[in-house]
């Protein structure tokens, strides 16, 4: 008898498309990140679907990961399996009922709550906006979060023309936003950073200083008045001392530690909206000094808990390369 192959009823479903994601199932080291597969998202009204291309890494990810919000009784609870991410970019390919203004095919970036580590993920429209097509991915990954933090620390300080502002951790992803951002305002910045990083801080607008005694030192010459305001931008126990010898007339710092008022950041389209704008009428910009695929997003929050450097660490999904080139390149 011939064998003849045994064909699936016309009536059984095709299978669910599938997309990874970056879980974790304990807290602990980096190592506890894995990567899932999951089934697609379906946008709900109201909801876009967006095909990840870049996705942030911030150190509340790392904190999250590790268990430290937990352990110090904040919102760092985790159900697991748990998930990552709060900043990324992409492109629409999803439109739920009753969202305007986004087709498939658009390329956005926007915020969403322990979700961007993934290829695919759904979000309400209110936390997109269009990506311009003069910002990069990985750009465009790793601004929508660090941007309005910075820019609801600026507010909340009352940062404007003609104002003085020292930034402490200049250099530093959130604080190299937070420069450009009160320039851009019409402010007068101080930094301070390693001396490495003086000359970069230059081409953003601020007068660097030294993290150090000395740079103190500079400050009261700069400024013999004191300063409009001061914003620790690093959230590291250094911050103290610039605290308590430079008279500021605002402060605010990423740590509770220092007995400021807490940093109020409402994230808001138009908020974004804002630094999209900032970005094409002055240039404003996030440094990216590392990409890694999303697979290897271990990695990716070690490079991140080696210690402060300047910009920032971005994971990235590429897209696969079409048939028709693989042949060529083979």
């Amino acid at each position: 008898m011939a064998f003849q192959r045994k064909r699936a009823p016309a009536h059984d479903p095709l299978p669910s498309p599938r997309v990874k994601a970056v879980v974790f199932d304990r807290y602990g080291a980096p190592e506890v990140l894995r990567a899932i597969e999951l089934p697609m998202p379906q946008a709900a009204a109201g909801e876009v679907r967006v095909r990840v291309r870049a996705a942030g890494v911030r150190p509340s990810d790392i904190a999250l990961r590790s268990g430290l919000g937990a352990r110090t009784g904040g919102r760092g609870g985790a159900r697991f399996p748990h998930r990552l991410g709060n900043e990324f970019a992409g492109v629409v390919d999803q439109v739920g009922a009753g969202v305007s203004g986004f087709q498939p095919g658009d390329e956005v970036m926007g915020w969403a709550a322990a979700m961007s580590y993934a290829e695919a993920l759904t979000v309400p429209a209110d936390q997109l906006v269009h990506k311009p097509h003069t910002m990069t991915w990985a750009v465009a990954g790793a601004l929508p979060s660090t941007g309005q933090t910075a820019h609801a620390a600026l507010r909340q300080l009352e940062v404007g023309a003609g104002h003085t502002l020292l930034i402490h951790g200049a250099a530093g992803a959130l604080g190299c936003v937070a420069v450009q951002l009160a320039v851009a305002w019409g402010a007068r910045v101080i930094g301070t950073a390693a001396a490495a990083d003086h000359d970069y801080l230059r081409t953003l607008g601020a007068q660097p200083v030294a993290d150090d005694d000395g740079g103190i030192e500079r400050v009261r010459a700069l400024a013999p008045g004191g300063v409009d305001a001061l914003f620790d931008a690093s959230g590291d126990d250094g911050f103290a001392r610039w605290l308590q010898r430079i008279a500021a007339a605002r402060a605010l710092s990423l740590s509770p530690r220092h007995g400021l008022p807490a940093l109020r950041s409402q994230r808001s389209r138009e908020r974004l909206a804002e630094l999209v704008a900032v970005h094409q009428r002055h240039g404003l910009l996030v440094p990216v000094r590392e990409m890694f695929p999303l697979t290897r997003a271990a990695e990716a929050h070690r490079a991140v808990e080696r210690g402060p450097a300047r910009g920032k660490v971005v994971l990235m999904v590429y897209e696969a390369m079409p048939l028709s080139l693989l042949r060529l390149s083979a």
